[in-house]
């Protein structure tokens, strides 16, 4: 009986080194899953950020400008206005379809 002692002993560290390692690994996973949700976070409120918006707002009447200089339109720096104008008004109808959408969805 005494020297099944040190191999049950012997055994039980085993499952905990074992357990250990296995805790490890989950964390690790953890790790990698927290980092995912960080950048997906960020991601979002990218997509959703005025700066974006702005951004993109400026860039289109920019582009827009450019190209109605060259097909020589008659008034270009208000007709320019009128695409980004659009998207502006898109973006601001979209989260309120899609506060819509969530709630017949959910």
């Amino acid at each position: 009986m005494l020297t099944d002692q040190p191999a049950c002993m012997i055994t039980a560290v085993a499952s905990i080194i074992t357990a250990m390692k296995n805790n490890t690994d989950y964390e690790k996973r953890l790790k990698v899953i927290e980092d995912r949700n960080t950048r997906v976070e960020l991601d979002k409120n990218w997509e959703t950020s005025w700066t974006r918006k702005i951004s993109i707002i400026v860039l289109t009447y920019l582009v827009v400008l450019c190209y109605l200089f060259v097909i020589g339109n008659d008034n270009p720096w208000i007709n320019a206005i009128v695409p980004p104008t659009g998207f502006l008004l898109s973006t601001l109808a979209m989260s309120w379809l899609r506060k819509i959408w969530q709630t017949k969805t959910s």
